[in-house]
């Protein structure tokens, strides 16, 4: 077998190995992001219900609401930018 042969050989397997190695890392990768995803998407929908509430009630609850919905707000933020760095 040439030189040329054999290297190219062993270089393919090393490619083969890392591109396996790849495949399993974004299998995971997009099991982090799908999680991170389903707790913001969460999140994101109490934020609606909240502010949706706050529309219907008016200004008694705006302060309890209000607050909440801040929070949610910063919460969804965080989410996203997880989700942002995983990708």
């Amino acid at each position: 077998m040439s030189d040329l042969r054999r290297r190219l050989e062993q270089e393919t397997e090393k490619l083969k190995t890392r591109r396996d190695e790849l495949l399993v890392q974004l299998d995971l990768g997009k099991k982090e992001v799908e999680d991170a995803w389903s707790e913001a998407d969460e999140k994101w929908s109490r934020l609606e219900a909240q502010l949706h509430r706050l529309k219907r009630e008016g200004e008694e609850a705006l302060d309890e609401i209000g607050e909440a919905a801040e929070l949610l707000v910063d919460e969804v933020k965080e989410g996203f930018k997880k989700m942002k760095s995983l990708l």
